[in-house]
C-alpha cells in the first residue's frame, strides 16, 4: 500500500511539474510576428543604405521567430540625427537598431556640437565591414593623381555631409597633415547626392568614401573613366586598386602627422558601418541580435548578394566593436586636443 502511495505521489508531482514548465517550453520566441526597424543615418542610394537593405533581407531568418526587418532612412547632420535618435528616443526593446557614421564617435571624443549620445553606452551589434577610405575625383576636375591635386592653384571643392561625417572630417585632417589644397562644401544628405553634385559640376570629388561605397554607387563612372581614385586613406593598400595610388599615411612627413591620420582616419574607419541598439536594451535580445548579425554576414546567400552589389564584407562582432570604441576614449590628451583643433577649422 505504501509503495502504491509513493508511485501515485510521484505521478502527481510529475504532472504538476510538467504543468508549471509547459508555459515556459511553449513560449513563442520574442521576435515572432514582430517588425524590427533598422535606422540608416543617410539617404537611399549610398553605401550605408546598400549594406542595410541587403542585411535586412537576410537577417530575419537568423533571428528566432523570423521577424520582418524594415529599413528607415533618417538623414541629417552627417548621420548625427540618427545617432541621437538611437540613443535618446528609440525604445530599448530590441525592436530598433541602426547605423550612423563611425566618425561621429570621434566627434563625441573631441566634444563636437550637437552630440547627444555616448558611444560607450550604446549596445554595439557588429559591423559588416571595415571602411577602406579613399579620395575620388571626376574626370572634369582634371585631378588624376595626388601630384596634380597638390599642384592645384585653387582649393578643390569636395562634397561633405556635416561636421562629424568622414566626408567633412577626413579632408580636414589630410589638408593639415599633407598640405592638400581643398575646401569642403557641406550639407549633402549622403554620398548619392554628392555623386549627383560631382556629375553636375558643383564639386570636383570627395574624400571619406569607402571602396565598398565606390563599388556600389560609382561603378559606372569608374568603368567609363569619368571618376578616378587618387588617394587611399587606409593602413594598407587595397588589393583591387592600382598599386600606384598612394597611402595618405606614407605621405605624412612627421610622426605627429602619421598619428593624426591613424587616430583621426584609420580608427574611425574600422567602425564606419557599425550597428548599435539603444542603451538599456535587454541583454538577451542584444545577444540574439549580435549572433544573428554575425551569422548573416557568413550566410552564403547574403554574401552572394553583397558580391553582386559590390559590397565588401569583412565583419567585426559586436564585442570587438565595443572594445575598439573603448580604446578610442583612452587616447593621449595631446592627440585629442590636436584633432579637436583641426576638426573645428572652417571648411
Amino acid at each position: 500500500m505504501k509503495r502504491k502511495f509513493q508511485i501515485l505521489s510521484f505521478v502527481l508531482t510529475s504532472i504538476l511539474i510538467c504543468g508549471w514548465l509547459e508555459p515556459a517550453f511553449a513560449q513563442e520566441p520574442f521576435y515572432k510576428g514582430k517588425t524590427v526597424r533598422v535606422i540608416v543615418g543617410f539617404a537611399p542610394g549610398g553605401g550605408f543604405d546598400a549594406y542595410a537593405r541587403s542585411l535586412s533581407r537576410h537577417m530575419g531568418k537568423h533571428i528566432p521567430g523570423n521577424p520582418t526587418l524594415v529599413v528607415e532612412n533618417m538623414t541629417g547632420a552627417g548621420s548625427l540625427v540618427a545617432a541621437n535618435h538611437l540613443y535618446k528616443i528609440a525604445k530599448p526593446d530590441g525592436l530598433t537598431f541602426g547605423t550612423f557614421h563611425g566618425s561621429q564617435v570621434m566627434a563625441q571624443l573631441i566634444g563636437g556640437q550637437g552630440i547627444e549620445f555616448d558611444a560607450r553606452k550604446l549596445e554595439w551589434i557588429g559591423t559588416p565591414g571595415k571602411n577602406h577610405d579613399v579620395c575620388l575625383f571626376s574626370k572634369a576636375s582634371g585631378i588624376t593623381s595626388v601630384e596634380r591635386w597638390m599642384a592645384a592653384k585653387t582649393p578643390v571643392r569636395l562634397g561633405g555631409a556635416a561636421p562629424g561625417a568622414s566626408t567633412d572630417d577626413f579632408p580636414k585632417i589630410l589638408r593639415a597633415v599633407l598640405g592638400l589644397p581643398l575646401r569642403v562644401v557641406s550639407g549633402y544628405k549622403g554620398t548619392a547626392d554628392m555623386r549627383l553634385a560631382v556629375e553636375g559640376g558643383e564639386i570636383s570629388g570627395l574624400c571619406g568614401i569607402s571602396v565598398a561605397s565606390v563599388r556600389a554607387t560609382w561603378k559606372k563612372q569608374l568603368e567609363a573613366g569619368d571618376a578616378t581614385v587618387v588617394l587611399q586613406n587606409a593602413p594598407q593598400p587595397h588589393a583591387d586598386l592600382p598599386a600606384n595610388i598612394p597611402l595618405a599615411i606614407n605621405l605624412a612627413k612627421t610622426e605627429e602627422g602619421r598619428q593624426l591620420i591613424h587616430t583621426g582616419v584609420h580608427a574611425p574607419s574600422a567602425i564606419t558601418y557599425a550597428y548599435s541598439a539603444p542603451p538599456g536594451t535587454p541583454r538577451d535580445r542584444i545577444e540574439i541580435l549580435r549572433r544573428s548579425f554575425w551569422n548573416t554576414t557568413k550566410d552564403p546567400e547574403f554574401l552572394a548578394e553583397a558580391t553582386k552589389a559590390n559590397l565588401e564584407v569583412n565583419s567585426i562582432p559586436g564585442e570587438e566593436v565595443t572594445k575598439l570604441i573603448s580604446d578610442l576614449f583612452r587616447l593621449e590628451p595631446r592627440i585629442v586636443s590636436r584633432l579637436k583643433e583641426l576638426l573645428s577649422q572652417p571648411n
